[in-house]
C-alpha cells in the first residue's frame, strides 16, 4: 500500500536549525571557531546563504552551511543582493 507522504526511502531530510543552534553545533565540533551568529545572519542578509523562515525564526540548512565553509569561493555562494537598499530618485523631483 502506498503512503500519501510519498517520501522516497533514499531521500535525506536536511538538518535545519536556528542560526543560534547552528553556531552552537559548530562550536561543539570546533571550539576555537570564529563563526558567530552575526556572521551567519550577515551571510543570509547578503544572499550568500539561502534564507529559510519558520514564522519569525531564521533557519539555516547545515549541509549548505558546511558546503559554504568548505568552498566559499564557489559561484553559487556569490552575494545575490546588491546595493545599499536605497533606490535612486528620478531626476526632476
Amino acid at each position: 500500500m502506498m503512503n500519501d507522504t510519498n517520501i522516497k526511502q533514499d531521500t535525506k531530510i536536511p538538518t535545519v536549525l536556528t542560526v543560534k543552534d547552528a553556531v552552537m553545533r559548530i562550536k561543539t565540533e570546533c571550539p576555537g571557531t570564529a563563526i558567530s551568529e552575526h556572521y551567519l545572519r550577515q551571510l543570509i542578509r547578503d544572499g550568500v546563504l539561502p534564507e529559510l523562515k519558520a514564522g519569525n525564526k531564521l533557519l539555516i540548512n547545515l549541509d549548505v552551511l558546511a558546503e559554504y565553509l568548505t568552498n566559499p569561493d564557489d559561484a553559487k555562494f556569490r552575494p545575490k543582493k546588491t546595493g545599499s537598499g536605497i533606490r535612486p530618485v528620478k531626476a526632476g523631483w
